[in-house]
């Protein structure tokens, strides 16, 4: 059984951590991205699915393709930040079943209605979304998920090859920079939001 992480783990992953919109004039590496991903891959999806189809916006070139999709201020957010991410989903991902999930072969069958695997990639997408943020967290980056932005002018945009492959979200990356953060919006206590039955 795992020990409980210490207060300062807890801190930099939740209660400390921030969405940033703006970061440091430091760069972020190829390794870097390729450990986020290493560790948010363990993250849960259901049967081991994993629809998330990430593009990594480096070059100002992609940025620059990404920001003209976005909304209001999320374009110049995308332009400054030193990586930009596309969260793709496949709504195809039942393709890769048989090697994903290798101790039931004809899971992919459960998967043969679009509409069904639409809601189900959209939902482990959104799963492996959080991952990304939290392994970015835990190894000392920072993140600014947004939603402003125009899916169908990014799908065109990073997914015209591959049209089973839609934008669920997308986020900055980098190291946050404080002067570009307000103060912290309401967290409620536990009595507000949740029941325990």
């Amino acid at each position: 059984m795992a020990a409980p992480l210490p207060d300062a783990a807890l801190d930099q992953l939740f209660r400390t951590a921030r969405t940033y919109n703006g970061y440091l004039d430091r760069p972020v590496t190829a390794d870097q991205l390729r450990a986020i991903w290493d560790l948010m891959k363990f993250g849960p999806t259901s049967a081991n699915m994993l629809p998330a189809r990430l593009v990594w916006c480096v070059s100002a070139e992609a940025k620059e393709r990404l920001a003209a999709c976005a909304s209001g201020s999320n374009g110049e957010k995308i332009r400054k930040a030193p990586v930009s991410v596309v969260i793709g989903m496949d709504i195809d991902f039942h393709e890769q079943l048989a090697w994903l999930f290798p101790h039931n072969p004809a899971i992919a069958g459960y998967f043969g209605d679009r509409a069904t695997r639409e809601i189900m990639a959209l939902r482990n997408s959104s799963l492996q979304g959080a991952y990304f943020i939290m392994a970015a967290r835990a190894l000392g980056l920072d993140t600014g998920p947004m939603s402003g932005f125009d899916n169908a002018a990014v799908d065109a945009a990073f997914f015209a090859a591959t049209p089973n492959v839609k934008s669920n979200f997308i986020s900055t990356l980098g190291y946050g920079d404080p002067a570009t953060i307000f103060e912290r919006s309401p967290r409620p206590d536990f009595d507000v939001f949740n029941t325990i039955a």
